[in-house]
């Protein structure tokens, strides 16, 4: 059988959702798990087993998460992916007070800034932002684009359990829209309200509780009006969009219902279903779910030019994922679409 990596193919594989992490992110949780464990359950659970864990699986992680020029290259080139577009992988700056989340997103961003000057045919960048500082981080955010050549910016989800359809966040909205970047909304623990049932039942990881965490984020941001008020904003969302395309149907019957009966007096209609916001200004990444049925579903319900590949680096790493998606019931200009060209132009690549 020819391994991914050594099958011509007349396209590059970007992988668009692939974790980064500088060492001084894994020394600053450390510390504060070490002097305030129970403040963030969440935190604890998701960070406490990756920051602090010394079992097999989190010191694989660590190693790998803070790798570029190593392993992280091996690997890839080991699965045929030629490029990756990295980001401060969850929770990043969002369980952080303001000072603590801008120092940490300018260190982030300087690091990555540097790792793409050097390796821009392997490596880009999305930017960490510091939602918790006065303007939700624009100003952070528009100095990783214009200076040092990031291209969009990562949304771990919520934000010491607030939600960004709040309006402390839409000057970031504004900054994002703006700059014509797009936003990555990825998983982080799930917040407090949600957590308690979920990790119950060992549920709050990535198995489940995840994809509730973001689907719910993603759903938010819908219904709240932040894509009427900025209809040029883009948002990128992973795992085959958090089951959110599999309800498409049902979301917008319901929703008209709800309108119609004027159930939530402070729920605001919307001119538009919430359907045509998603397929309007949301992509999906195939991050983790690299099976056939379920991308092929999503492609016919969000429109095969919203759907493109990634991995899940590190967290993810399955060389053989790559085989099953270049197997995909594709065109040849589709599967370059897929691999390549939806990515290129959502993230603005010069490749």
């Amino acid at each position: 059988m020819t391994s991914p990596a050594a099958a011509p193919r007349p396209y590059r594989r970007i992988a668009t959702e692939e974790a980064w992490a500088p060492p001084e992110m894994f020394d600053l949780f450390r510390r504060i798990l070490g002097e305030h464990p129970e403040d963030d359950p969440g935190f604890m659970s998701l960070m406490g087993y990756y920051a602090l864990g010394d079992g097999e699986r989190p010191r694989f992680i660590r190693e790998r998460m803070v790798d570029t020029e190593g392993v992280r290259l091996q690997e890839m080139d080991a699965a045929g992916v030629d490029h990756q577009i990295l980001a401060l992988t969850a929770p990043g700056t969002n369980p952080l007070a303001a000072a603590q989340a801008t120092d940490l997103a300018r260190v982030a961003n300087d690091h990555l800034g540097d790792i793409v000057r050097k390796r821009p045919d392997r490596f880009s960048g999305l930017a960490a932002v510091p939602f918790t500082a006065a303007d939700a981080g624009a100003a952070e955010l528009e100095r990783a684009v214009t200076q040092l050549g990031l291209k969009g910016a990562i949304l771990n989800s919520h934000v010491r359990d607030r939600y960004t359809d709040s309006p402390e966040f839409l000057p970031f909205y504004e900054a994002a829209a703006s700059l014509g970047v797009p936003v990555y909304l990825h998983p982080n623990a799930p917040s407090a309200g949600l957590f308690k049932p979920l990790h119950d039942r060992g549920l709050d990881g990535s198995m489940y509780g995840f994809g509730v965490e973001t689907g719910l984020h993603l759903m938010r941001l819908v219904v709240s009006g932040v894509f009427e008020r900025f209809p040029a904003l883009k948002l990128v969302v992973g795992h085959l969009g958090e089951a959110v395309p599999f309800w498409l149907n049902r979301i917008d019957y319901m929703y008209g219902k709800q309108v119609a009966t004027g159930r939530y007096a402070h729920v605001k209609p919307l001119p538009l279903k919430p359907s045509e916001y998603i397929r309007r200004n949301v992509w999906i990444t195939t991050s983790g779910m690299p099976w056939e049925d379920e991308i092929m579903f999503v492609r016919k319900m969000m429109g095969a030019d919203r759907v493109m590949y990634a991995m899940d680096y590190p967290y993810q790493y399955e060389p053989s994922e790559v085989e099953l998606q270049d197997k995909l019931p594709l065109t040849d200009e589709e599967r370059f679409e897929f691999f390549e060209g939806i990515a290129t132009r959502v993230f603005d690549l010069e490749l």
